[in-house]
């Protein structure tokens, strides 16, 4: 199958009308902000929308410009949700639910399928994440 680049605006926008029909997307992130556990370029994601979004969830969301980011749930407070990206070290985002496209149900790495965990241990070893992911980027890109 060949491979087309489409910008995020069109494809996001497309994936998110798909997912409030209830239908499942597919498609290949880019960047670093997701690493080690998904590969900008390389990984695809699975994604379906949920009634809600909990602590833990990887979610795609639509900010404001529009800019749209894959990123794991950190903090729920209410309707609001704070997002960080696993291979960011600072930063994060703000949204609330009604900003939520949809959440990462499946990670394909080549033919495996993997289901995403919460992340508690990763979240939990924030403080040491810069030298976790300098190593792994030494290694593993």
């Amino acid at each position: 199958m060949d491979k087309k680049v489409v910008a995020n605006q069109v494809l996001l926008e497309d994936a998110a009308k798909l997912m409030e029909e209830g239908r499942e997307v597919n498609f290949t992130p880019l960047g670093s902000s997701m690493l080690p556990f998904i590969r900008g370029g390389r990984d695809s994601v699975i994604l379906r929308k949920m009634p809600s979004a909990e602590v833990g969830d990887i979610v795609l969301v639509r900010l404001e410009g529009p800019r749209y980011v894959l990123h794991r749930v950190i903090l729920k407070d209410g309707d609001s949700l704070t997002l960080m990206g696993d291979g960011n070290i600072a930063g994060t985002e703000k949204c609330t639910q009604d900003d939520v496209l949809g959440t990462v149900t499946a990670i394909l790495k080549g033919k495996r399928r993997i289901t995403p965990g919460k992340g508690g241990w990763w979240r939990a070893l924030k403080p040491i994440r810069r030298y976790i992911l300098a190593i792994y980027r030494r290694i593993a890109i």
